[in-house]
């Protein structure tokens, strides 16, 4: 089997012109399709697309049990001059409530009658109603003798989107762009080369978005794929046509003619790029088998991206270069163009390189051992949700939600509700609610429970407010708590469904579906993983390595972000908030896009392993080789990243900060300790053992990723 990446490369770099003009046809319609179909295409909303105990509650009531009087937000005015039953007090009230489009319900007066709590419930598009609701609460909020704040559902979305969409942009944009033009630069020792794979992966960016636009027209996806693709466009982008002119140039200072190196290029590097997104997109179909509308967005995202990347790389960059010829050199950078330009990879890697070889066994086992004990805190790794109390003080949620725990129940809008289905009227099932209610009545962060039963007597409900964050860890507890001990005891024998909802045990159910799904992805990851890198090099140590490698990273990274983030190592430092748990989706989310990246990084070391394997059939020479040959670019390419995602980590979300931190550290981790000691120590140490392939698997396809036919000569693999 001979991919034709070598052919493609020649074909569009002989015929430069038609390829660019083809790829302008698909910009023009790229932007087309964002303007027109984008904005209906992406929305704001999550949902789990699978049944939970939550969801089966919130359907029973709704059907059932509909609340006329249900709160959709709430408002506390606060004044330390009057009281309530001052008439300036109800004067001030009725002026602000006035601009307020809302039905407002039954208020509430704080035990020191300073502060008044009034409930409302918005209309049919409370989306859009909720701006309005906050311009007349800061209005209210700048008068000299009254405190104004609202917090609730819609307000905490509103608050959560802006923060997220402000911290992406300003990640993305004002940070992870020019960061990553900066270190391609100085990686290529020039301007124009390193102008390129910036280039094309604004290219890819915009043509996977417009890709995302149409999906969206039959699949509603997240808004958060957008910062996906960006985030992932630069990585993708950028590396995979840092690998392709790499190669290029190194081919034109061997001699090559133009477009001979070109198509060098696209036999070696090119058909690396194209295995390497492949495992990429294995990776990130973990995601897709998730249950949960913004998982599989970002692996839509994620996967949409890193196909154009590939087909740029493959297609619109052989036509760039043949082109610009050796003018990509041009713009050359003082000291660091130079001795890129003549392919020195300095003295540092192969002093590096050759320290390890001569000492693998104490190299590996330090290592190892240290990647190994900064993963031990993952041991007690705590996911959950961060809700409003993780905001910043300015965001008018987080006032709201301050104000509610001064004078209130910070729960009021978010209570727990044990919904029980059955003959409710029946002296057994009312025997267990009483039961319940007295139970509930123990819990320290639950309120005063209420018992409410529908006309028809085939259904009540328990609810009891939070006092607290309905997001925090003791809320979350609770929700536990009566699932798993009060609410069995209550109705042991009673002939009822009881089930516990409210967004406390929403929140727990997203926690528990994604900690039951993660085996699922890393075993389906794992496995297809495998296979591929069977495929790719004939070997069964080298797929098991990878793997092994691999998880090695993702391990210490998880740890690292526990200790950092859960037990505050160094967060203060780092200017992270120090939280009760990881953001539930995080842990999911960073293996599958940090063994996509890493595997692109170990593909592309690897072929250039196995290309010198196969010309020398010296093992020891061929590692020696490829890791030195290829650490300065697969550093710059982990750097790359790494500075896209600290501009993630940057922000005020907690969620971007566990996110681009754990990117970042992985990454870091990957490019220096796996690519430039485990890997190298291992291969040592396994010797010609490292292209073992039993002989009942030579069936298996000869994709030949190191190099076209004349390229190579046979190896001589171990077989069994």
């Amino acid at each position: 089997m001979n991919l034709s990446t070598a052919a493609l490369a020649r074909a569009c770099s002989l015929r430069p012109g038609r390829t660019l003009a083809a790829w302008g046809v698909v910009l023009v319609l790229s932007i087309a399709a964002i303007v027109t179909l984008l904005g209906s295409g992406i929305t704001t909303e999550a949902e789990v697309t699978t049944e939970t105990e939550s969801k089966r509650g919130y359907a029973l009531l709704s059907k059932r049990m509909p609340d006329p009087n249900y709160v959709d937000e709430l408002v506390v005015v606060r004044s330390e001059r009057y009281t309530v039953d001052d008439p300036a007090f109800e004067q001030f009230v009725a002026k602000s409530s006035a601009g307020i489009n809302a039905r407002i319900g039954e208020r509430q007066v704080s035990s020191d009658r300073h502060a008044l709590m009034i409930p409302l419930q918005l209309g049919d598009d409370p989306e859009g109603e909720i701006d309005g609701v906050i311009e007349a609460v800061q209005r209210a909020d700048a008068h000299p003798a009254f405190s104004a704040a609202v917090t609730g559902e819609f307000t905490l979305d509103r608050d959560f989107t802006e923060l997220s969409q402000q911290d992406l942009k300003e990640g993305e944009l004002f940070f992870g762009l020019p960061a990553a033009l900066i270190v391609v630069v100085l990686v290529f020792g020039a301007v124009v080369a390193g102008l390129v794979p910036v280039l094309l992966a604004l290219v890819s960016i915009l043509v996977a978005v417009a890709l995302t636009a149409l999906v969206g027209q039959a699949y509603e996806l997240s808004f958060f794929v957008v910062n996906m693709i960006s985030g992932m466009g630069l990585a993708l982008g950028i590396d995979y046509a840092l690998f392709v002119v790499s190669r290029y140039r190194e081919e034109r200072r061997q001699g090559r003619e133009k477009l001979d190196a070109i198509e060098a290029a696209g036999s070696t590097s090119s058909r690396a790029v194209f295995f390497s997104g492949l495992a990429f997109v294995v990776a990130m179909l973990g995601m897709v088998l998730v249950p949960d509308t913004i998982l599989r967005s970002l692996a839509v995202g994620a996967i949409l991206v890193g196909a154009v990347s590939v087909t740029a790389a493959l297609t619109l960059l052989p036509a760039v270069l043949s082109l610009l010829g050796d003018k990509v050199n041009a713009l050359r950078v003082p000291v660091v163009g130079r001795r890129a330009e003549v392919g020195r990879e300095g003295r540092f890697w192969n002093w590096a390189i050759g320290g390890v070889l001569r000492r693998p066994v104490p190299s590996l086992v330090i290592v190892a051992g240290l990647l190994v004990a900064a993963a031990i805190p993952v041991l007690t790794l705590q996911t959950g949700t961060s809700g409003v109390s993780s905001l910043p003080d300015r965001f008018e949620s987080k006032r709201g939600f301050t104000a509610l725990g001064r004078d209130f129940a910070a729960g009021q809008n978010s209570p727990v509700q044990v919904i029980v289905d059955g003959d409710v009227a029946s002296p057994d099932v009312g025997a267990g609610i009483e039961r319940l209610r007295e139970r509930m009545q123990t819990v320290p962060i639950l309120g005063p429970p209420s018992v409410g039963r529908n006309q028809e007597g085939d259904l009540a409900v328990v609810a009891a407010a939070i006092a607290g964050d309905p997001d925090g860890e003791e809320a979350r507890a609770a929700v536990r708590e009566l699932r798993a001990e009060i609410v069995p005891d209550a109705f042991a024998g009673v002939e009822a469904e009881v089930l516990v909802t409210g967004a406390t045990a929403e929140q727990v159910d997203y926690s528990d579906l994604i900690g039951l799904w993660l085996p699922i992805v890393f075993a389906f990851v794992l496995g297809i993983s495998f296979v591929l890198l069977t495929v790719v090099f004939r070997s069964l140590v080298v797929a098991a390595s990878a793997i092994v490698l691999n998880l090695l990273s993702v391990g210490a990274a998880y740890g690292l972000l526990v200790l950092v983030f859960q037990h505050g190592v160094g967060a203060d430092l780092l200017g992270f908030q120090q939280v009760d748990t990881v953001e539930a989706w995080v842990p999911l989310f960073l293996f599958s896009v940090l063994f996509g990246l890493s595997m692109d990084y170990h593909v592309f070391i690897m072929s250039r392993i196995r290309e010198r394997y196969v010309k020398t059939g010296q093992n020891e020479e061929a590692v020696a080789h490829g890791v030195a040959s290829t650490a300065r670019l697969i550093t710059g390419a982990a750097l790359i990243i790494i500075v896209v995602f600290i501009g993630f980590a940057t922000g005020d979300l907690v969620m971007f900060q566990q996110m681009g931190f754990g990117v970042a550290v992985s990454l870091a981790i990957d490019a220096t300790l796996i690519r430039t000691v485990l890997l190298p120590a291992s291969m040592k140490l396994l010797g010609d053992w490292n292209w073992y392939l039993p002989s009942w698997l030579e069936w298996l396809p000869e994709v030949h990723v190191e190099g076209s036919d004349r390229e190579r000569r046979t190896a001589r693999p171990a077989t069994g």
